[in-house]
C-alpha cells in the first residue's frame, strides 16, 4: 500500500464518519501504522481515538468476520 497524500487526509478525524476510518483500517481490523498511512504523530492518534470511540458504539468492528 503506497502512503496516502496529505490531500486525501481530513482535517478532523469524526468517529461517526465510518467510511473515512474504514480506510485506514485493514482486512483483519486492525489500524494501519503511520508508515503506511502517511499520517503525522498527531494525526495518527486522533485516528486511533475515533476507531476505538467507533468500535465502541459497534459502527466498526473489533475484528474481522469470518
Amino acid at each position: 500500500m503506497a502512503r496516502r497524500f496529505k490531500k486525501d487526509v481530513p482535517a478532523f478525524f469524526d468517529y461517526k464518519d465510518v467510511k473515512v476510518l474504514q480506510r485506514f483500517v485493514d482486512a483483519y481490523g486492525q489500524i494501519e501504522p503511520a508508515s503506511k498511512t502517511g499520517l503525522n504523530a498527531r494525526q495518527q492518534r486522533q485516528l486511533a481515538i475515533a476507531v476505538k470511540r467507533a468500535r465502541h458504539l459497534a459502527m466498526l468492528p473489533f475484528v474481522a468476520a469470518g
